[in-house]
């Protein structure tokens, strides 16, 4: 019986994150569902869950599964990214940032996590954070520096002399 209630778990997991990859995130909530209540959900199951509901802009409802995510596995950045980006669509901007900067702690070779904080910071009116994580983003990776023009999250910054001197050396 055990084994039979693992192959049904790992078959509408699979399913789940074939139609995340997919886009098509209501479908991957309806197989997930199927598996009963997400409270009861493994870490990996209930990551999958946090992400469709993310998907489909259910930002306050994804949280909590994320949140025990981040809980269970630390150093999983995907998960902080996923909690920043639900944070920040839910006005709680500080606590985006503290996700961020959680995923920094298990990974600060991440260029896109510097990136991001780094258009958090710049919402919180935080120049010198936001220009110093910009500044290591870019390092990392000048193709970031393609997005900077059209990402509104700078637009606090845009004035700015100096966001403007990092931001307009060419790739």
């Amino acid at each position: 019986m055990k084994a039979n209630h693992r192959t049904r778990l790992n078959k509408f997991q699979r399913e789940a994150e074939g139609y995340l990859e997919l886009g098509l995130p209501q479908h991957a909530l309806s197989a997930l569902a199927r598996l009963g209540n997400p409270s009861e959900f493994s870490v990996s199951t209930l990551y999958l869950w946090g992400e469709s509901l993310r998907s489909l802009e259910r930002y306050e409802e994804a949280i909590p599964a994320l949140r025990r995510v981040s809980e269970v596995e630390p150093e999983n950045t995907h998960v902080w990214l996923a909690l920043g980006w639900c944070y920040k669509r839910t006005g709680r901007l500080e606590m985006a940032i503290a996700a961020l900067e959680s995923a920094l702690a298990a990974d600060p070779d991440e260029p896109l996590l510097h990136y991001n904080l780094a258009c958090y910071l710049s919402l919180a009116g935080e120049k010198n954070g936001c220009l110093g994580h910009l500044t290591q983003a870019l390092a990392m990776d000048a193709q970031y520096r393609l997005m900077i023009d059209e990402e509104t999250d700078f637009d606090p910054m845009r004035g700015d002399p100096d966001f403007q001197a990092i931001t307009s050396i060419s790739v």
